[in-house]
């Protein structure tokens, strides 16, 4: 049976040892497909790419916002990021293992799109609440071939409206 709930989200990424931070706060709507599977939707607020050259400046569309997909379990998640049609990934974490997590690429001027990925160990993986889940919490390493590139943690919480 799927349910569908809209509540106030939460997200934020931290690193214990890069000067890696962001938090972001939005309206989310929460899918239940089971009593231990649920899908998270949020859209991130539109962020500004910075400076970029007069001449590309006039010819760029308008942003468009990101959006953020969660499949949350107790045992797996796995968070994908599409839009913007400049840049996307997908992480998968299960506590206990390496996963993938995968980057594409795309220049504004080109069709080619470039990927790479990057390996993830799952320290720990917590989704807590009673009917609903109302935190998520991922500590996780990022790898590249033998070289640690990070250390991580993401928490989402969830506003749930139970009344």
């Amino acid at each position: 049976m799927l349910t569908q709930h809209r509540l106030p989200v939460c997200l934020s990424l931290l690193s214990f040892d890069l000067p890696v931070w962001s938090v972001v706060e939005t309206n989310a709507t929460l899918y239940q497909k089971d009593s231990e599977h649920f899908h998270l939707l949020l859209t991130e607020p539109l962020v500004m790419d910075g400076w970029q050259p007069p001449e590309q400046a006039d010819l760029a569309s308008p942003p468009t916002p990101r959006l953020l997909w969660l499949e949350l379990s107790p045992y797996r998640v796995i968070m994908t990021m599409q839009g913007n049609g400049r840049f996307s990934y997908r992480h998968y974490w299960e506590q206990g293992v390496y996963g993938v997590s995968r980057y594409w690429l795309q220049a504004a001027s080109s069709v080619r799109k470039d990927q790479f990925q990057l390996r993830n160990y799952t320290r720990s993986l917590a989704l807590e609440g009673q009917n609903l889940p109302n935190h998520l919490r991922v500590e996780y390493e990022l790898w590249s071939n033998k070289v640690q590139v990070g250390h991580y943690v993401m928490n989402v919480d969830i506003e749930a409206d139970r009344g």
